[in-house]
């Protein structure tokens, strides 16, 4: 089992920019597929990002592409989402999670699961001011 903490989360601007930290304990961080996902009240987690395990892979939602850069780094057992160009409709409690399955990276295409299908963190609130 894998325990995760995520950081960095606040208030920012329309057009700004933060950057979400997720530590990991454990020695086996590196074996996980990690994402991010990130929910409103009232609407269910979406998916957000995912990095494969050595970090040569990264895959995005459509509402995201272009504006959010999933990293890792395996050394610190941390994972990173650097949001750029934000809008209001991003603001959400953001989680880091760690996919427990086998197979979930296809040909270059990441295909998310159910809840129960990962390790979740507590949560950091983004919000974006218009």
């Amino acid at each position: 089992q894998v325990q995760l903490v995520e950081s960095g989360g606040g208030l920012v601007q329309a057009g700004g920019s933060l950057r979400l930290s997720c530590a990991a304990s454990g020695r086996t961080f590196s074996s996980y597929v990690m994402g991010w996902f990130r929910q409103v009240p009232g609407k269910e987690r979406e998916f957000v990002a995912a990095i494969s395990r050595s970090g040569g892979g990264t895959y995005y939602a459509d509402s995201v592409k272009g504006r959010f850069a999933i990293s890792r780094d395996n050394a610190k057992n941390t994972v990173y989402l650097q949001m750029n160009s934000q809008k209001p409709e991003d603001t959400a409690v953001y989680y880091c999670a760690a996919d427990r399955r086998v197979g979930s990276w296809i040909s270059g295409s990441y295909y998310s699961g159910s809840y129960h299908d990962y390790y979740w963190g507590q949560g950091t609130q983004v919000t974006v001011s218009s």
